[in-house]
């Protein structure tokens, strides 16, 4: 990955990568969720979602930016907030994350350059270091946070979301 040392300053060369982008795709688990796995008592499992978030992923659907999900795991709970937000694009249940984005490139007929990713731990780095804008939470992994381009302040599941939504929007002159 050609990334400078991970930054939570915004900078010019990110304006310029943000600029670029067609999508946005999404780890779920320390991402969309603090990452913690809640199970009630049928073996179901419960995630909850940062409002925020949801409104900025509604933000940048409006702004004509694709948003789209990369889970390992899969969740009818996430299929059904996807829903909700008006995300259509969800990959769930792919452990070969680089894989799921390679097939995702092709199926859009996207360079890597026009898709941001954020994510918090090891498995994502593949798809971390192909991407056009590689992000964080704040509380990911340290390994991860060595090799983005950006770290956002807010943790996963508290807003990291909407917090890259923002600066995304900034960047492209869609924030007002």
């Amino acid at each position: 990955m050609t990334a400078p040392p991970p930054s939570r300053a915004w900078t010019d060369e990110l304006s310029a990568r943000a600029r670029d982008l067609r999508w946005l795709l999404l780890d779920v688990d320390g991402v969309l969720t603090d990452g913690r796995l809640w199970f009630d008592a049928e073996g179901e499992s419960v995630k909850v979602f940062d409002v925020r978030d949801g409104l900025g992923i509604r933000l940048l659907l409006d702004a004509g930016l694709r948003v789209g999900i990369l889970s390992a795991r899969q969740s009818a709970i996430v299929e059904r907030r996807a829903r909700d937000l008006g995300i259509s694009e969800v990959l769930q249940g792919h452990e070969d994350k680089r894989g799921a984005f390679l097939d995702f490139l092709a199926r859009h007929e996207l360079a890597p350059q026009a898709v941001a990713y954020l994510a918090d731990d090891l498995i994502d780095l593949p798809v971390l270091a192909a991407c056009g804008l590689a992000a964080a939470p704040a509380d990911a992994v340290d390994e991860v946070r060595r090799r983005v381009h950006l770290v956002t302040h807010a943790g996963g599941g508290r807003g990291a979301v909407r917090e890259l939504a923002e600066r995304i929007l900034v960047a492209r002159g869609a924030w007002e």
